[in-house]
C-alpha cells in the first residue's frame, strides 16, 4: 500500500462535545430496545400471531446473526460513506422496519422487519463508537466509550420496563419507531460531521486483512467469549428466576430489568478504573469474578435470594469489559477507516458470543441440568483470561 493511498488520522478535537455524545449513546439506546422489545411482547405475538417458541427465537436472534456475519462489512461501509451519515441510516432502517412489522399480518413479514431493524442495529452499534472516537479528546476517551457501553442494557432495561405499558405489540413497535426518528433527526442536528473524507483508497480486502492481522483480533475474541458469559446467563434468567429461585410471574420483568440495570453500574466504573487500572488486570479480573459468580448462580448450593444477588454482581462486573475494549480501538489503529473496521470486528465478535452463548448453554442445560451452564461460563472465563493476555502481548493493554 502506498502513502498516499492511507488517510491520515483525523485531528484530536480541541474540546469533547458531550451533546454530541449524549446524542450517539441515545441512538445506541433506541437500538438495543429495538432488540429487547420482542422479549417483553412475546406473548402478546403468541397470542396476536400464534407463534411458536421456535419462532420467537428466530425473531429474537436476528440481530446476532446479522451483527455476527456483517460487522466488518458495516466497518467498511462506514469508513467509505461516513460514520455520522451511517448512524443516521441505521435509525432510518429501525423505523421503516418497525413500521413494515406494525402493517403485515404475517410472520414472514414480521421477520423480514426484523431483518431491516438488524441492518439498522449493526450499522448503528459500528458507526457509534467510529463517531465517538474522532468527537471526544483523548484524555475524555474512557468516560465517553464507559457511556456508549450503557447503551444494551440501558435500551433492554427500557425494553422491560415500558413494554407492558402499551396495550398491544403493534403500538410498542410504533413507540419504538418514533423514538428512532427523533434521534435520527437529532444526529443530523447535533453530531458535526467528519472535517474532511477519511476513507482509505486501498480495496476493502486489504483494509480488512490489516484489521484482522492487528490487536483488533485479540479485542475482539476477549469481545466475544465476553458476550457468550452475558448472554448464557441473560438469554435464560427469566426461566433461571422461576425454576431454580422460584420466583412469581409478576416479578421474573422486574427483576431480570434489575440485573440489566446492574451492567449499566459496571459500564460507567469502568470509566473511573480505567486511568488507573490497567486494561489486563481489569479484564482479568471480570473475567475470574464472572466465573465464581456463575458457580454460585447455576449450582443450587446457596439461597435463592443470595443467586439472586450474584447475577448482579455478574452483571455489574461483566459491565466492566465492553468499555474497556472499546476505549482500546484508537489506541491499535492508525486511521478512522481502520478503527471503523476495528469497531466492526469487535461487534462481530460480540454478536457470535451472543448467538453461541444461549445456543451452547442452552443444550448443556438440556442435558445435564443447571450446573452444566456454570461449567460453560468457567470455561469461557479460563478462556477469556487467556486471549486478555494476547490482547496485552498484541499491543492492546
Amino acid at each position: 500500500m502506498h502513502a498516499n493511498e492511507i488517510a491520515r488520522p483525523l485531528p484530536a478535537p480541541p474540546s469533547t462535545d458531550w451533546r454530541a455524545v449524549a446524542v450517539v449513546v441515545a441512538a445506541g439506546v433506541a437500538s438495543s430496545f429495538h432488540l429487547g422489545k420482542v422479549a417483553i411482547a412475546a406473548p402478546q405475538l403468541q397470542a396476536g400471531l400464534g407463534l411458536s417458541l421456535a419462532m420467537l427465537g428466530a425473531l429474537g436472534g436476528t440481530f446476532a446473526v446479522l451483527g455476527a456475519l456483517g460487522g466488518v462489512a458495516a466497518g467498511s461501509v462506514i469508513a467509505r460513506a461516513g460514520d455520522r451519515r451511517m448512524l443516521a441510516l441505521g435509525l432510518v432502517a429501525t423505523v421503516l422496519g418497525a413500521l413494515l412489522a406494525v402493517l403485515s399480518g404475517s410472520y414472514a413479514a414480521l421477520l423480514a422487519s426484523r431483518g431491516v431493524e438488524g441492518l439498522g442495529f449493526v450499522l448503528i452499534t459500528v458507526a457509534g463508537p467510529t463517531v465517538l472516537a474522532r468527537l471526544v479528546q483523548a484524555a475524555d476517551r474512557s468516560r465517553a466509550m464507559a457511556l456508549w457501553s450503557c447503551f444494551m442494557p440501558t435500551g433492554i432495561a427500557l425494553a422491560m420496563l415500558t413494554g407492558p405499558w402499551f396495550g398491544g405489540w403493534r403500538s410498542l413497535w410504533v413507540a419504538a419507531a418514533l423514538a428512532s426518528g427523533l434521534i435520527a433527526v437529532l444526529v443530523l442536528w447535533a453530531v458535526p460531521r467528519a472535517p474532511g473524507a477519511h476513507a482509505t483508497a486501498a480495496s476493502p480486502p486489504a483494509r480488512i486483512a490489516e484489521v484482522w492481522r492487528g490487536p483488533a483480533l485479540a479485542l475482539a475474541t476477549t469481545f466475544l467469549l465476553y458476550s457468550l458469559m452475558f448472554f448464557a446467563l441473560f438469554s435464560f434468567l427469566p426461566v433461571l428466576l422461576q425454576q431454580r429461585m422460584q420466583v412469581g410471574p409478576g416479578a421474573v420483568g422486574l427483576l431480570a430489568a434489575l440485573a440489566s440495570a446492574a451492567n449499566i453500574a459496571g459500564n460507567l466504573a469502568a470509566g473511573a478504573l480505567l486511568p488507573r487500572v490497567g486494561r489486563t488486570v481489569l479484564g482479568t479480573a471480570a473475567a475470574a469474578a464472572m466465573a465464581l459468580c456463575a458457580l454460585g448462580i447455576f449450582v443450587p448450593v446457596l439461597p435463592p435470594w443470595a443467586a439472586f444477588a450474584l447475577c448482579l454482581v455478574f452483571s455489574a462486573i461483566g459491565g466492566l469489559v465492553p468499555s474497556s475494549l472499546l476505549s482500546s480501538v484508537p489506541q491499535v489503529t492508525a486511521t478512522p477507516a481502520h478503527a471503523a473496521l476495528a469497531v466492526g470486528l469487535l461487534m462481530q465478535g460480540s454478536n457470535l458470543g451472543q448467538a453461541l452463548g444461549p445456543l451452547l448453554v442452552g443444550n448443556a442445560v438440556d442435558r445435564h441440568g443447571w450446573p452444566a451452564a456454570a461449567v460453560c461460563v468457567v470455561v469461557a472465563a479460563l478462556t477469556m483470561g487467556c486471549a486478555v493476555r494476547w490482547r496485552a502481548g498484541a499491543g492492546a493493554s
